[in-house]
């Protein structure tokens, strides 16, 4: 674990910059010449998206982008230059790098922990180096939770992004003490555009109901897709193509159109986002729209009613001739506490809801950042 060098004099540089995983330095070849060659992309942050939906892209970033999301994050958790950052995930992630910027903008030191990720080991730097604000993922609270780490002090706020942190995993780790608050954001915003009031920390976690920052304009079509305006919105994509590499650039102007779904509301001066899904979380069985991620929440509530793991199973879609979509119970429990689970949670859904197969697995397959690594599932439920 070491500090960053020089931090300061990069965000006031122009000099470009590729986030390369160093586990797949190939996926980055040949990007930052491109790059480099063309005017409007010199000076960019690129930053490769997670994956799950697909064939992954780069996302270009400008600094000013970066810095502006960095100000909003700061005021919403009231961050000063007395505090101290602990960055516990890849700098070649949003996420993690994200942090850099919000240091810079606050004046914050920061510590940066290059050690594999371990829960104990993690609460332990927390205490002595009095850790105020940290970001994880929600596999990351799962581990806290398991060992029963109990929070330092020092602790005041915990983002959380990635992925949806179940409720009453989100519960237990308060309990702990962890101040672990929701977000919601993504590459292309670099970095959170609503998050948890941190007047939930004293009222009881509530990972449906999030803040939009300042400096973000959100609005959502007839069906709740969200379209998203703000300066700190991503430039474009830089999109590997037979052999090479072409610019999609983003109208910043005319907003981007996400592939989430929310719903939005106002209550005094703030607004309001719920997520309910993504594109990907919605499939069809038996001719009705299923929502995936509303069906895993309700599943890691029942998980954590009978005593199990509250992430220890997933429902995942696999391809029906019949039904076009069959639902199936896979997880890192015991065969018989999936087919027990299996049981109690189709007696409180739907029909078109009803898991069919159980599947035990070793592990559940996740990326660098703690995702769900869809490729890896599929193939692993095709054995």
């Amino acid at each position: 674990m070491q500090p960053m060098p020089d931090n300061d004099a990069f965000w006031r540089s122009t000099v470009l910059h590729v986030a390369v995983n160093p586990l797949q330095p190939e996926a980055a070849a040949g990007l930052a010449e491109f790059a480099a060659s063309k005017d409007e992309l010199r000076s960019l942050l690129f930053f490769q998206t997670s994956g799950s939906e697909g064939l992954p892209k780069w996302v270009g970033l400008s600094r000013e982008a970066f810095l502006g999301s960095a100000r909003a994050v700061n005021a919403h958790l009231k961050a000063t230059a007395r505090d101290r950052w602990l960055i516990a995930l890849p700098l070649h992630h949003v996420g993690g790098f994200s942090i850099l910027a919000r240091c810079h903008a606050s004046g914050s030191g920061f510590l940066h922990s290059r050690e594999r990720w371990n829960a104990a080991r993690f609460a332990a730097i927390c205490d002595k180096e009095g850790i105020a604000l940290t970001s994880l993922v929600p596999t990351q609270v799962f581990d806290l939770v398991q060992a029963g780490s109990k929070a330092p002090a020092s602790v005041r706020a915990i983002v959380v992004g990635g992925g949806s942190l179940d409720r009453e995993l989100g519960r237990r780790a308060r309990a702990l003490g962890w101040p672990v608050l929701q977000s919601y954001g993504m590459t292309e915003t670099a970095s959170q555009i609503a998050t948890e009031p941190m007047d939930h920390l004293g009222e009881g976690f509530d990972p449906e109901c999030l803040e939009v920052l300042p400096g973000w304009e959100l609005e959502s079509d007839a069906d709740d897709q969200l379209v998203v305006r703000g300066a700190a919105l991503a430039s474009g994509y830089a999109v590997r193509e037979d052999g090479g590499w072409r610019w999609e650039p983003v109208n910043r102007a005319a907003g981007w159109r996400t592939r989430d779904r929310v719903r939005l509301w106002t209550q005094g001066k703030c607004e309001f986002l719920r997520f309910i899904g993504r594109d990907l979380d919605f499939v069809k069985v038996l001719g009705e729209l299923v929502n995936l991620a509303a069906l895993q929440k309700r599943l890691g509530d029942l998980a954590g009613e009978m005593g199990m793991p509250s992430g220890g199973a997933i429902i995942w879609p696999v391809r029906d001739e019949r039904a076009e979509t069959q639902l199936v119970l896979a997880g890192a429990i015991s065969p018989a506490q999936l087919e027990e689970l299996r049981a109690r949670f189709n007696t409180v859904v739907r029909g078109c809801e009803r898991l069919g197969a159980v599947h035990p697995i070793d592990a559940v397959p996740l990326t660098t950042l703690g995702k769900i690594d869809r490729a890896a599932m599929n193939d692993l439920l095709a054995r």
